[in-house]
């Protein structure tokens, strides 16, 4: 796929549950989040089907459903209308089939993490930058005695051993079979398969809790939420020859229209090539689906493109979930390879760490959760993490984006500035979706208020929104307070375009941008261009990084949760308004971009000097 009408539409932010099965390019295989000791592909009539047919067995077994005491006590939780497109029903999962389930148990204080977040975050505040410790953290996000013991109760009562696996104890997981399941929830746990990459999953389309748990258990997962089946490598433009990319800086903007260097990016934001100074200011690459950043690779890539500091620069290295980092230069990823490249490459000095989550993950979104538990739990998290993967917003149920948004507003009252790539779908998604044709479709976890969204621009005389820079409106979140004025105005401005397309009072995206076209990158010791939105989060939080390694370096905190800061009077005075550009998707012509915020570029791209400004440097 290297010529560009090839590969436009794919995505370069990846979709979080895309089976690694995918990414190695097989053609079927069963979620990794669900261990299927026997999954049934009969092409015939099943006995339950069989026996469902039957109208009198039919009414025999509501009877005998009703008749369970546990039956009479349990009340919908949640539930999902229909199908998502692409996949559909095989049939009933096999009994015996071991689901690795978890549940949330309901936060003691949720408001009052919000409270504390936005407390610490928002300039002007008596207790801007006095981050919370780990502890302080954890007694917001611990659930109270009464409902650890209600649950605790409920499980020992039908002989279930479940394990904790976050750091305030809000998670449990534990294992159980689809018959099992099927009871304990009133579900009907049954095999979806997508027709176009042939991946298998076990799902429910509706399940039940006890009365009694109501206030006490927030969800159970993996249940209605559907992984995304394909996946989104960054899309790669061409091959190319190396070439030096250190031209004379009155050349540099004009040799950075046809392909983006480190060299064209310091240049156009105003970025330092002076090495940073502080080791605890650490900037965490998230990987996933077996995505491997290559040394080799990294080594190449400064070698033609960052000729000013060594070539033997790098990065470290951390494990979730039996995580790896292959070294085979088959092996190497485009995503992984173009996250470090251009964090080293771009945050010189800075300390730069690969979290690599692999394939022991049982979290149902592909890591997504279990690398926000992980540095959770540690006592000194990195101050930036950048991640290029997402999905759209409709495959995550409601509870489980929240209980999700409010894993990362934990991270970020730690003092951690959480980015993620908006998605490259314009307003039809992460990723362009043909069948798009009515409602325009947000992307998670940009839609969440605590983490900072990064779209994606092109050119550079003027930069302009790139047409595939996701960006919109939450179904699920609201205008969060430092969007108000902005949000407001956009929506003023725009009309009733599209009026029944989007919601209204929905959280808007993304927040800034970058370029995010024809990125320069090394891949199996080839060079070779890629774009997305990808490009883009890597690059702004090397950004972020720089100005935080200043702050540290001063004896301050480092920012953590950007947008209260980014969307201040000081704040929006520190990024280039892009009024350029739109977002195509779904029959139209998508958002344009225009003075101000808008869903396509965010506040716009930023200005190095004037962001050391705003943070009072």
């Amino acid at each position: 796929m290297s010529v560009i009408g090839q590969i436009r539409g794919l995505p370069c932010a990846f979709m979080v549950d895309v089976k690694r099965a995918a990414v190695r390019e097989r053609t079927t295989r069963t979620d990794s989040d669900v261990h299927a000791t026997r999954v049934r592909r009969d092409r015939g009539t099943t006995a339950a089907q069989s026996l469902g047919s039957h109208p009198f067995v039919v009414l025999s077994l509501v009877v005998l459903a009703m008749g369970k005491p546990m039956a009479r006590d349990l009340q919908l939780h949640e539930a999902r209308e229909d199908i998502p497109n692409g996949f559909v029903l095989s049939g009933p999962a096999a009994p015996d089939t071991t689901l690795n389930l978890r549940i949330a148990l309901a936060p003691s204080d949720t408001p009052g993490l919000h409270k504390a977040l936005y407390d610490v975050s928002t300039p002007g505040s008596a207790n801007y930058g006095r981050h919370l410790s780990k502890t302080e953290v954890e007694k917001f996000a611990a659930p109270k005695p009464e409902s650890v013991d209600a649950v605790n109760a409920w499980l020992k009562e039908n002989n279930i051993d479940a394990r904790t696996i976050s750091p305030a104890g809000d998670w449990m997981a534990f294992d159980v079979s689809v018959s099992k399941a099927n009871e304990l929830f009133s579900s009907n746990f049954s095999v979806y398969k997508h027709g176009g990459t042939g991946m298998e999953t076990i799902r429910t389309l509706s399940y039940s809790i006890p009365a009694s748990l109501k206030d006490h258990l927030d969800l159970v997962h993996p249940t209605i939420s559907f992984p995304s089946p394909q996946p989104g490598l960054p899309a790669r433009i061409s091959s190319i020859s190396p070439i030096v990319a250190n031209v004379t800086s009155g050349d540099i903007l004009s040799f950075c229209s046809g392909s983006v260097t480190p060299s064209c990016l310091q240049a156009l934001y105003g970025i330092p090539t002076t090495n940073a100074t502080q080791s605890s200011s650490q900037l965490a690459v998230t990987g996933l689906l077996d995505q491997f950043a290559n040394k080799v690779d990294l080594e190449t890539f400064l070698e033609n493109f960052r000729t000013d500091i060594p070539s033997s620069t790098t990065f470290t290295f951390q494990a979730v979930d039996g995580g790896q980092n292959n070294q085979d230069p088959t092996q190497a990823g485009i995503e992984a390879d173009l996250d470090i490249q251009y964090t080293v490459g771009l945050a010189t000095g800075v300390p730069i760490v690969f979290i690599s989550v692999g394939e022991e993950t049982t979290d149902g979104v592909d890591g997504l959760l279990d690398i926000i538990n992980f540095l959770l739990n540690e006592s000194a998290p990195p101050h930036v993490l950048t991640t290029s993967y997402g999905a759209n917003e409709g495959d995550f149920s409601r509870m489980l984006a929240n209980s999700v948004c409010n894993a990362y507003a934990q991270l970020g009252a730690r003092g951690t500035s959480i980015l993620f790539s908006s998605g490259d779908g314009g307003v039809s998604g992460s990723q362009f979706n043909p069948k798009c044709i009515k409602n325009f479709i947000p992307t998670f976890p940009s839609g969440c208020p605590f983490i900072t969204s990064v779209g994606a621009t092109a050119g550079m005389n003027p930069e302009a929104a790139a047409f595939y820079s996701s960006g919109g409106f939450s179904n699920y979140f609201g205008v969060p307070p430092y969007q108000v004025d902005e949000h407001s105005a956009y929506l003023d401005a725009l009309g009733h375009t599209y009026s029944d397309r989007y919601n209204a009072s929905g959280r808007g995206f993304p927040d800034v941008s970058t370029q995010g076209t024809n990125f320069e990158i090394v891949v199996a010791g080839k060079i070779q261009s890629v774009q997305g939105t990808s490009c883009a989060s890597p690059t702004f939080a090397s950004i972020i990084s720089l100005v935080n390694d200043k702050l540290v370096a001063k004896g301050r905190s480092p920012l953590g949760f950007l947008n209260p800061l980014l969307y201040s009077p000081a704040g929006k005075a520190a990024f280039t308004d892009i009024t350029f550009g739109n977002n195509p998707g779904c029959l139209t012509v998508g958002f344009p971009a225009q003075s101000g915020w808008d869903p396509v570029t965010g506040l716009g791209t930023p200005v190095f000097s004037k962001l050391l400004t705003a943070a009072g440097l």
